[in-house]
């Protein structure tokens, strides 16, 4: 299958350009600024004969990352003379199926979308061909039960960013001597019934036992959650009281929600001094080290992968599918680990 991956230099150079003038998740004037739009969206103006209208429905629309990615997309559509609106469909299938029937009643131009569940996928896209609208998938794959993208999608390069985070972990624990002693565990949070979600923590584990073979494996754990930051504290909260043994954590996961729910439940347990957790967006990572600092907070590094670039490079796959053209089926941003130290400079704007 044909799959093009985004460098990361221009990533980065675009997450800057479409951030600026875009507001944050809090202002009026945001791409959330139609975030009632779940229930609303059937009340949004049909698109008139040359009309651009697309619809952006994200499984998670009160989300940081889907908020951002949300702000890209909608400065993408406007950018090219069109209408974007934006729905939170609250992780509830049900009300993501109404959305995309709003956008199919409306006569969008195109959709670009999270699904909920992917078992929904074939549902949706029957829906979307049967109205002649064509669809793209971002973050998670639209995909038929062997795993085969049935829409083309933009989303991270899930393997390779959780390489970079199990990298970051094993050369951590070299550093401070962490490797052979008992007390030392790591914890991997998953998301097992998200396709693009596996890839992270197999990527995690694989690049973390390579280069240190001598970790012995009984020490590393995995918890499964949802994405949201309260279920990865409870899922975090298990495996630690589980195991009152392991006094030093080493901690990463499958999205930025559930690291810093890690981070709140070693807090809770009193082990976060000792305890290194590695974020995976650093969304959220920045929000630890503007607000406590360096040393408040467990949040040691973060593979950086900005949302606005998925959130762009959705709209560009689906105007190019709207005007006929030939597009690859995977797009794929790459990631670079960030430190308190560095994540301004890496960052810009995100950074803030």
């Amino acid at each position: 299958m044909k799959k093009k991956v985004v460098a990361m230099v221009l990533t980065l150079t675009m997450a800057v350009g479409m951030l600026t003038g875009c507001s944050g998740p809090e202002n009026d004037t945001a791409a959330g600024s139609s975030k009632d739009a779940g229930a609303e969206a059937g009340k949004s103006g049909e698109k008139k004969d040359g009309d651009l209208l697309v619809y952006g429905i994200y499984k998670a629309g009160d989300q940081t990352w889907f908020i951002d990615e949300g702000d890209a997309a909608k400065a993408a559509v406007e950018a090219a003379g069109g209408e974007f609106v934006y729905v939170d469909a609250k992780m509830n299938p049900e009300e993501y199926l109404k959305a995309i029937d709003n956008a199919i009643a409306n006569n969008a131009a195109g959709i670009v979308t999270c699904p909920p569940d992917q078992t929904m996928s074939q549902a949706v896209v029957s829906k979307c061909q049967e109205a002649g609208i064509p669809v793209v998938a971002a973050d998670d794959a639209l995909q038929d039960e062997a795993g085969e993208k049935l829409v083309p999608w933009v989303g991270i390069n899930a393997y390779a960013i959780g390489q970079v985070n199990g990298e970051w972990l094993a050369n951590y624990a070299k550093e401070n001597d962490l490797v052979g002693k008992d007390e030392v565990g790591l914890l991997l949070l998953t998301m097992d019934t998200v396709s693009s979600c596996v890839p992270r923590a197999e990527g995690e584990y694989d690049k973390f036992t390579e280069l240190l073979p001598e970790f012995d494996t009984s020490k590393i754990f995995k918890a499964d959650y949802d994405g949201t930051t309260d279920k990865g504290n409870t899922a975090a909260a298990a495996v630690i009281t589980a195991h009152p043994e392991i006094k030093t954590w080493l901690v990463t996961g499958a999205n930025e929600e559930g690291c810093i729910g890690a981070c709140r439940a070693l807090e809770s347990a009193g082990l976060d001094k000792d305890a290194c957790v590695v974020g995976l967006g650093a969304y959220m990572a920045k929000d630890e080290w503007n607000n406590k600092g360096a040393e408040g907070t467990c949040m040691k590094a973060a593979a950086y992968f900005p949302a606005t670039a998925v959130g762009e490079g959705s709209v560009e796959v689906l105007l190019d599918l709207i005007n006929g053209e030939d597009v690859a089926m995977e797009t794929a941003v790459d990631a670079v680990v960030v430190t308190p130290e560095d994540y301004k400079e890496v960052m810009g704007k995100d950074a803030e």
